[in-house]
C-alpha cells in the first residue's frame, strides 16, 4: 500500500507562487491542475510535500527550510514571503552548541521538599535537581525509569557534555560503535559522547539514574536510519573529542581526595573527555574536613547515601542524607561536617581540572 502526506496552503494567484516554490525554493513541481486555469499545485522538496490551493481555508502558515549552506540558498535571505503569504525561513541544519555562561549560585535541593517528579521523553520520571540550571549552563535530572522494557528509540543528544550514573538496580543500554548490551548497575556510570548513537533497551524495577547534561537546553534527534548494535566496533573512537566511558564501581581504587577528611575513586572521565569535566564518588574517612572553597566554574554534588552538614560562608547550615544535591559556586567557602560513615557524594566538576584551597577559617 502506497501512502504519502502534503501540507496544503491557501494561495489567491497561483501563477504568481510557481516561480517562488520552484525558483527561489528550488522545490520541484509534482503536480498540477486543472491545465487550462490551474488551482492546485502540489510541490515537493528537502523532505516535505506541500499543496498549494486556490481558496483553501488554512493560514498561510511558515515553513522552516535548513540547510548547511544557508548564506547560498536563496541568495542568502532567511526570511522570506512567499506570493501566498507564507513565510519561509531559512536556517542553519547543524547550528552551533551554544554554551550559555554559567549564573553561579549556591543551590541545596533536598529530597524531603518534596519536588516534583514529572514525566519525560519514553516515559520515564524526572526530578529536577537544580531548578535555577544555573543560567541555562547545565541541567541535572534524577531519573526514575519504568520497569521492564523501555519504549525508547535509537536516539543522540547534542550536547557539550552528558553523565549518566546509577544510584539503583540496572539498565540495558545498547551504543553506536561498542559493541553489544552495556549493562549500568549502582554505582558504574556512562559519558555519552556529543551525538553518539544509542538506545535504552531494559531497566529493571525500581531503577534510578543521575543525569548531567550540559547546556541545560539541547535537542534530542531519532535516529530511523540506524539499527543497534552496528557492526563494527571501535572503542577509542571520539566524537568531538570524547570518548564513551563505561566505568564500572567494582573496579574503582579510593585515593586521598582533593578535601582532606574524605577518599574518593575516579571514573577516568577528565581523561575521557580531554578535561571537559570531572565525575568523582568521595567518602569520608572520618577526619575532620577543614573549610575550603574552589575556582571551578560548575561543581555540582549528589548525596547517593550517609550523611552530612553542608556549611556555607554566610549560609545556614544544611543536614543532607541520600537523595540531596547541592551546587557551591566558584570562591565560595564550604565545610563539609558530620558525616556519618557511609556517607557517599557524587561529585561532577567542569572543567575536569581545578584548584582547591584549604582555608583556615571562611575569608581566610
Amino acid at each position: 500500500m502506497e501512502t504519502r502526506a502534503e501540507m496544503r496552503l491557501p494561495t489567491d494567484d497561483l501563477a504568481k507562487d510557481l516561480p517562488f516554490f520552484t525558483g527561489t525554493l528550488k522545490m520541484r513541481l509534482d503536480m498540477i491542475y486543472p491545465a487550462d486555469n490551474p488551482e492546485i499545485a502540489v510541490f515537493s522538496g528537502h523532505g516535505m510535500r506541500v499543496r498549494i490551493e486556490k481558496g483553501a481555508p488554512e493560514g498561510p502558515g511558515t515553513l522552516r527550510i535548513l540547510t548547511d549552506a544557508p548564506d547560498d540558498f536563496a541568495d542568502g535571505e532567511r526570511v522570506l514571503l512567499a506570493p501566498n503569504g507564507t513565510r519561509v525561513e531559512i536556517d542553519e541544519l547543524n547550528p552551533p552548541l551554544v554554551l550559555p555562561q554559567t549564573e553561579h549560585a549556591f543551590v541545596v535541593r533536598r529530597l524531603a521538599d518534596q519536588a516534583p517528579w514529572v514525566i519525560g521523553r519514553a516515559g520515564m520520571e524526572y526530578r529536577d535537581l537544580v531548578p535555577t540550571r544555573l543560567g541555562g549552563a547545565m541541567i541535572a535530572s534524577h531519573i526514575r525509569v519504568p520497569d521492564g522494557p523501555v519504549p525508547d528509540m535509537v536516539h543522540f543528544h547534542k550536547v557539550g557534555f552528558q553523565l549518566i550514573y546509577c544510584v539503583r538496580g540496572w539498565v540495558d543500554v545498547l551504543y553506536e560503535d561498542q559493541g553489544g548490551m552495556r549493562r549500568l548497575t549502582a554505582g558504574d556510570c556512562f559519558i555519552q559522547p556529543p551525538e553518539i548513537r544509542h538506545r535504552v533497551m531494559h531497566a529493571a524495577d525500581g531503577i534510578e539514574v543521575i543525569e548531567i547534561g550540559v547546556p541545560a537546553e539541547h535537542v534530542t534527534e531519532i535516529d530511523h536510519a540506524m539499527t543497534l548494535p552496528t557492526e563494527t566496533e571501535r572503542p577509542d573512537r571520539e566524537w568531538q573529542g570524547q570518548k564513551f566511558v563505561h566505568n564500572l564501581a567494582k573496579d574503582g581504587v579510593f585515593d586521598p581526595f582533593r578535601i582532606p577528611g574524605f577518599e574518593a575513586r575516579d571514573t577516568t572521565i577528565s581523561d575521557n573527555t580531554k578535561g571537559v569535566a570531572s565525575v568523582m564518588v568521595a567518602r569520608a574517612t572520618g577526619e575532620t574536613s577543614p573549610w575550603t572553597r574552589h575556582d571551578c566554574d560548575i561543581l555540582f554534588n549528589f548525596v547517593l547515601a550517609g550523611e552530612m552538614t553542608l556549611e556555607g560562608e554566610g549560609k545556614d547550615p544544611y543536614r543532607l542524607s541520600a537523595g540531596d544535591a547541592f551546587v557551591i559556586p566558584p570562591q565560595m567557602a564550604t565545610r563539609y561536617t558530620g558525616a556519618t560513615t557511609d556517607l557517599e557524594l557524587l561529585e561532577v566538576s567542569l572543567p575536569g581540572r581545578f584548584k582547591t584551597e584549604v582555608l583556615e577559617a571562611p575569608g581566610r
